[in-house]
């Protein structure tokens, strides 16, 4: 594990739950040093709440643009069984590449479901703060003098930490981890290459925007709004 994980374990991660706990769950649960409490979650690997946090007020969302770091030694192991050089300038490029495609997808998803992206703060906007760790990438496309063809059945990994956070008060609400395996249909190797990555990368961000909007529609917005139509 790396140091950088390490530190997020401690200090970071996402609140994706399907139903936050009842005041009754809450009761003996032992809060860490920053409030939050573990809570049991079936969609993704470990998830954080503060008890006392109230998501009714909110109405718009802001998503912060992600951190991305590779996996260690990703770019020497790929540079010793591959015939082309990954460079640096590379993996800068990868990095920037899987940062958009997340912002992108994300905002989608959540216009899509009727959530207002905003990009400031204000009483009630909650703030998402993503990082993509552990990027693991089998086949990345870089410039080669020569045409190579590449075949994988898994054509990569990552791991989301994502924050919640008032974005005026600054309070952290919620956090988790998750990590996906991008796998070909039926575990067969198929081509990889940028196009693909590209469409493997928008699959994975799709779950995890999905899971955001299965608790955002129960927890605030739509909820709320349904009762006031009651």
């Amino acid at each position: 594990m790396t140091t950088f994980l390490r530190r997020w374990l401690v200090l970071t991660p996402l609140l994706l739950v399907p139903l936050a706990l009842s005041a009754e769950e809450h009761e003996g649960a032992e809060p860490g040093w920053d409030g939050l409490i573990e809570i049991e979650s079936s969609n993704i690997a470990a998830a954080f709440i503060n008890p006392e946090a109230d998501f009714s007020g909110f109405r718009r969302v802001e998503i912060l643009r992600p951190y991305v770091a590779f996996r260690s030694n990703w770019q020497r192991d790929q540079n010793r069984s591959r015939t082309r050089n990954v460079r640096a300038s590379d993996v800068e490029r990868i990095k920037n590449d899987v940062g958009n495609i997340f912002l992108e997808v994300f905002v989608e998803r959540l216009e899509a479901a009727g959530y207002e992206v905003v990009n400031y703060a204000d009483e009630d906007v909650l703030v998402l703060r993503p990082a993509i760790v552990d990027l693991d990438i089998a086949a990345p496309s870089v410039r080669s003098a020569g045409r190579s063809r590449t075949y994988v059945a898994d054509s990569g990994a990552a791991t989301l930490f994502l924050e919640l956070f008032d974005s005026v008060s600054g309070d952290l609400l919620g956090r988790g981890i998750d990590r996906r395996v991008a796998r070909s249909a039926g575990g067969m190797a198929v081509q990889s290459n940028r196009v693909t990555n590209r469409a493997d990368a928008r699959r994975e961000f799709s779950v995890w925007a999905d899971r955001l909007i299965e608790f955002l529609d129960q927890h605030y917005m739509k909820a709320d709004l349904a009762n006031k139509g009651e």
